[in-house]
């Protein structure tokens, strides 16, 4: 018998991936730190903050231009930190190694820098940060970020009366009180948090917000709005769709007629038609069927309306991860006497789930970007707030619209940006326990 010397890359192939993809996400965060940095010092020694009678602004706008002498001490810059953080022969492994890859690897680079300087241009540079009205930000081409001072609460809270937002303010701190220790894994009393959170919570949520009880004025869903809305829609239709998504997962596949057909009849009128058209119907047509004198609430209704949207392509979701278990796993569990309620929650629906979280999550984020389709039904979500501010008189500005725009489109990136990353660890973690 011949023995062979395995080699430290042989008996450690998960720490060379790990090294490897550290390297990836380090190369993506320094290259357009670099390109920047690098236009700031080249504009300083070309004489940009020098020039006398230059004011701030033009001195900044002068330096910042792009130009290929730039890029190119950029990459060697992003080259440099490369070859500190990681062998120097990595760059020519995985970006450099033929004539194609370097051709991408540069292209790449250019619209990295493109598009990373063309937003710090227009958020920092140019913007306005001082002012107490539009004229303020009229001059300038960037950003005006004094409007979003101005109108932040009401981009948070919506009319939500002044004098009741803490207990706005209050819901939000029991919400992460109670979801950060359940998200993780090492935190102990998983059973009394999950309680607390999807037992308790929701109650204490519904009667901090709504009120109606001794101590509690009444506030109308008529006030919510901005981000208060769109993270009570969010959240309700995701806590909401997965448990329907598993039961009408679990339906379409059931050996029952009845029950087979109606998950089925449900899935696929759901599916065939627009979110609008399913929050439109809740909204206009729902009343119409109801005895004279009987109303729902606008935001109940449309909470029920995206529940339902969101369940029917979780229900495919997680049929697919159904599908994907073999056929064994159900054979044994049948083997050793497990009843069709205990096979599916012990044996069948664990291994399902998990191989669909990718699929889980998107349909998360997917749900939570599509909040903003509320405003045709007249509430005001984050994004309808934002609308609605533009044609305010006391900050009508050129960049006013595209300064609201990317605040809130930062608000819905460090949300969507935050459950993608979880999901990502999430899968490491029971990949891990695999292995142990």
């Amino acid at each position: 018998m011949v023995d062979v010397a395995m080699t430290p890359a042989m008996r450690r192939p998960e720490k060379v991936y790990s090294v490897k993809r550290t390297a990836d996400t380090r190369l993506l965060i320094l290259a357009p730190l670099a390109m920047i940095v690098t236009e700031l010092v080249l504009g300083w020694l070309r004489g940009s903050y020098l020039t006398p009678g230059a004011t701030s602004a033009g001195a900044a706008r002068a330096a910042f231009s792009f130009d290929a002498t730039s890029l190119l001490t950029g990459a060697t810059l992003v080259a440099f930190f490369m070859g500190h953080l990681q062998p120097v022969n990595w760059l020519r492994d995985n970006l450099f190694s033929t004539v194609g890859n370097s051709v991408m690897t540069l292209v790449g680079l250019i619209i990295m820098y493109g598009l990373v300087a063309g937003l710090f241009d227009f958020a920092v540079l140019h913007a306005t940060w001082q002012g107490s009205d539009g004229e303020a930000c009229r001059p300038n081409t960037g950003a005006c970020w004094p409007m979003v001072e101005a109108k932040f609460a009401q981009f948070m809270y919506g009319r939500y009366p002044t004098e009741y937002r803490w207990r706005v303010d209050l819901t939000y701190l029991l919400a992460v009180l109670g979801l950060v220790p359940l998200m993780i894994p090492r935190v102990p009393f998983k059973l009394q948090n999950a309680i607390f959170m999807f037992g308790i919570f929701p109650i204490l949520a519904f009667f901090l917000l709504v009120g109606g009880v001794p101590g509690l004025p009444h506030v109308a869903t008529e006030y919510w709005g901005g981000l208060l809305v769109t993270l009570v829609v969010a959240s309700v239709g995701i806590t909401a769709s997965f448990p329907l998504g598993v039961i009408l997962a679990l339906g379409r596949r059931s050996r029952m007629p009845l029950a087979r057909w109606a998950s089925v009849g449900l899935i696929e009128f759901v599916r065939g038609v627009p979110l609008i058209t399913v929050l439109f119907m809740s909204s206009v047509m729902l009343p119409l069927f109801l005895p004279p004198g009987w109303s729902i609430d606008k935001l109940l209704r449309a909470l029920v309306g995206v529940a339902l949207f969101a369940a029917a392509y979780m229900a495919e979701t997680i049929r697919g991860g159904l599908q994907a278990i073999p056929r064994g796993q159900f054979e044994a569990a049948d083997a050793i006497g497990l009843n069709y309620r205990q096979k599916m929650s012990m044996i069948v629906l664990p291994q399902a789930l998990k191989l669909v979280i990718p699929g889980i999550v998107n349909s998360f984020i997917g749900l939570f970007k599509d909040t903003s389709l509320v405003l045709i039904i007249g509430l005001f979500d984050l994004l309808g707030i934002v609308q609605q501010n533009n044609t305010d008189q006391k900050w009508l500005a050129p960049t006013n619209a595209m300064t609201g725009y990317l605040f809130a489109g930062f608000i819905f990136w460090i949300f969507c940006f935050g459950m993608s990353r979880y999901s990502a660890f999430v899968e490491r973690n029971l990949a891990d326990t695999e292995k142990r």
